[in-house]
């Protein structure tokens, strides 16, 4: 009784330790899967069209009580386009990944925006280009929340 005792708790054992490895690769392919998923979102995010999106956050700002005026100076602000370059960009089929790959001078003080975007803080997001898309859409969050322009332009 004492050995059969023994074989069941290395039974036990050796299956606990399966199950173990068995989660470890589930949490392992989901990672894969998520990271995966994520860089095909991120490209979908990419090759949309900058004058949808603009409309949008112009819309965003529109119905919370702000101005158009106040969207584009945000949008100038971060990237360094002139009010007649957006404009430009808006009439020509330009991509939103684009938009910020082409920007003539990104601020210098665009790292100083910190907060939380579509549940992700914004200091925290590792690829480039992303957290310079999410940079805008805190700033136009900040403008649609009532805040005061020279605080969303961290002067």
């Amino acid at each position: 009784m004492h050995q059969r005792v023994n074989r069941n708790a290395s039974q036990f054992y050796l299956q606990k330790k399966q199950d173990d490895r068995t989660q470890a690769r589930a949490a392992c392919c989901q990672t894969v899967v998520y990271v995966r998923k994520n860089r095909m979102e991120n490209n979908k995010v990419y090759g949309m069209d900058f004058s949808k999106i603009y409309q949008l956050l112009v819309n965003k700002a529109l119905r919370k009580g702000r101005t158009k005026e106040e969207a584009d100076e945000i949008i100038r602000w971060l990237t360094g386009y002139s009010q007649a370059e957006i404009e430009d960009m808006l009439e020509k089929p330009t991509s939103y990944g684009d938009f910020f790959r082409n920007a003539p001078e990104l601020n210098e003080n665009r790292h100083l925006i910190k907060g939380v975007v579509c549940g992700v803080r914004v200091e925290d997001i590792e690829e480039p280009l992303m957290r310079e898309i999410r940079y805008l859409d805190k700033l136009i969050d900040e403008l649609a929340k009532g805040k005061a322009m020279d605080k969303i332009l961290r002067k």
